[in-house]
């Protein structure tokens, strides 16, 4: 059985990835601080222990991984959060990047498509701890329309195009942080609604993720 624990050790190594995170350009005081809050050593197998805390992705099985810290944050970042909007996460993977915005305060609405990973997920200590957070199995390109509109939509793997039925689960004035792009690299966007139902879009950095995949994978 394993022993979670959140040691001195932890908590010093968190506080050394937030400097890391803050050299790298990240500068909102409330995604440092649910970084440095939120134990990820916990998303892990224990053989990760030490590394959990090194910035950068780490294999959580099911083909999939837990982010890099620096891509949680950066994508957090973005998404501008104010306490108690409602996000709806595309990717639970870990649930480590839906517990760093509940963290923050956020109404978070996530989906897995991966069934092993979701049924997994239902044991996991944290889940107990951020009430803000309700998780579901499905089909990430169909969101969640019987919860629509959100605040906020970030998508956590390589979309081909914009999802026009995420888009139109947006409230106006909206934000949608996702990486669309084929291949091994793709254009990190931000997708603002406008009062019109037009589409803002505005271009950052350049990051690599999983693709994103239709469908629910039973």
């Amino acid at each position: 059985m394993r022993k979670y624990e959140d040691t001195y050790r932890h908590k010093g190594l968190r506080k050394q990835l937030v400097d890391i995170l803050k050299q790298k350009g990240i500068s909102n005081e409330s995604v440092l601080d649910a970084i440095n809050a939120v134990p990820r050593h916990f998303f892990l197998d224990s053989a990760f222990d030490k590394a959990a805390y090194e910035d950068r992705a780490l294999p959580i099985g099911e083909g999939q991984t837990i982010s890099q810290p620096y891509t949680v944050a950066y994508q957090s970042q973005l998404l501008e959060l104010k306490p108690y909007e409602k996000v709806l996460e595309i990717g639970t993977g870990s649930g480590y990047q839906a517990i760093v915005l509940a963290e923050i305060g956020a109404q978070v609405f996530t989906i897995e498509r991966q069934k092993k990973l979701f049924d997994e997920h239902r044991k996991f200590i944290l889940r107990g701890k951020y009430l803000n957070i309700k998780y579901f199995y499905g089909d990430g390109y169909e969101g969640l329309p019987t919860f629509a509109p959100f605040d906020k939509i970030i998508v956590t793997a390589a979309a081909p195009f914009i999802p026009p039925k995420l888009t139109a689960q947006l409230k106006t004035g909206g934000k949608m942080v996702i990486p669309v792009g084929e291949g091994g690299v793709q254009q990190m966007l931000r997708i603002t609604k406008n009062a019109d139902g037009s589409l803002s879009e505005e271009v950052f950095d350049n990051f690599s993720f999983v693709p994103m995949i239709e469908g629910r994978n039973n």
